[in-house]
């Protein structure tokens, strides 16, 4: 395959709706302690679409160098690469890809885990681990891909199409989630913009969602980092709902040229029938939009 790899500055890295592959997630997750890495990708058309093209594709990649005990790391790509090969090309591709990156990353870098943003080869369903490790390997020289067991991140997403007048998009909707929108203003929930000092606003709804979901309990300081340097960042906004001036559900709403991703959410287990979590979403789309 001719694929050809260059490391470069994370400040570098090409503006894209996929936030976890930004420059600026590289700096959210060094605030959190880790070490990331870019990289330019370039290969031949020929060698991941159809044959004939002879153009070259361009793209690159966001490497977070995760610590597993003292002395070894794996290289994590979240979201990435955006380039999305045939099929029947996958392997090779991930494979030059990860062999080449080998040769850049630090000598105790033991192991690459992609959760790709592409839709999966086995989405058609009844396929078992060993048919899509069978499938992941198909062209590849040494046979080394593994299927993981687990998603790091969310494994799929649904997309809302904002174009169109707010009645378009309401129209759109199943008419429960109209109504519902409807009764959360009825009731009178607010939606505010929040800064950094409203972070414990949100942290404390989040806590309370962990424990009444049993999911794993992030520190302040994780929500801290997406801060980076400024108080009220560009790259995000903080919402609350709130009722009678009590925060009842707060999201985390990043943002990019072209796309909006509702990337953390917590809800209180108080006055759920207030519908603040429609009221909020519903709130984040018409952000999204203007």
């Amino acid at each position: 395959m001719n694929l050809i790899l260059q490391e470069k500055e994370t400040s570098f890295l090409y503006d894209t709706p996929l936030v976890h592959q930004s420059s600026y997630w590289s700096q959210v997750k060094h605030n959190q302690g880790y070490q990331t890495k870019a990289f330019d990708i370039k290969v031949r058309s020929s060698d991941i679409l159809s044959l004939g093209v002879s153009s070259y594709l361009l793209d690159d990649v966001l490497v977070l160098l995760s610590p597993i005990n003292r002395t070894q790391t794996i290289g994590y790509v979240p979201y990435g690469p955006a380039l999305r090969p045939l099929e029947d090309k996958m392997g090779p591709f991930l494979e030059d890809l990860s062999l080449q990156m080998q040769e850049k990353l630090p000598d105790n870098c033991i192991l690459l885990r992609y959760d790709l943003p592409w839709q999966r080869i086995w989405d058609d369903g009844g396929i078992s681990l060993q048919s899509q490790q069978l499938r992941l390997n198909w062209g590849t020289s040494s046979h080394q891909i593994r299927k993981s067991c687990s998603d790091q991140l969310p494994s799929d997403t649904m997309f809302v199409d904002l174009r169109g007048s707010e009645e378009d998009l309401l129209a759109r909707m199943h008419r429960k989630t109209r109504y519902n929108i409807g009764l959360a203003r009825r009731k009178g929930v607010e939606v505010r913009e929040v800064f950094h000092e409203s972070l414990p606003i949100f942290y404390a709804l989040y806590t309370e969602t962990c424990q009444r979901n049993n999911i794993q309990l992030h520190d302040l300081k994780f929500f801290e980092s997406l801060f980076v340097s400024e108080p009220d960042t560009s790259h995000f906004s903080l919402l609350v709902a709130y009722l009678d001036g009590v925060p009842l559900s707060s999201m985390f709403l990043t943002r990019s040229e072209q796309r909006a991703t509702y990337l953390y959410g917590a809800s209180s287990s108080s006055r759920r029938n207030s519908m603040s979590t429609y009221a909020l979403q519903w709130s984040a789309i018409q952000l999204a939009r203007s």
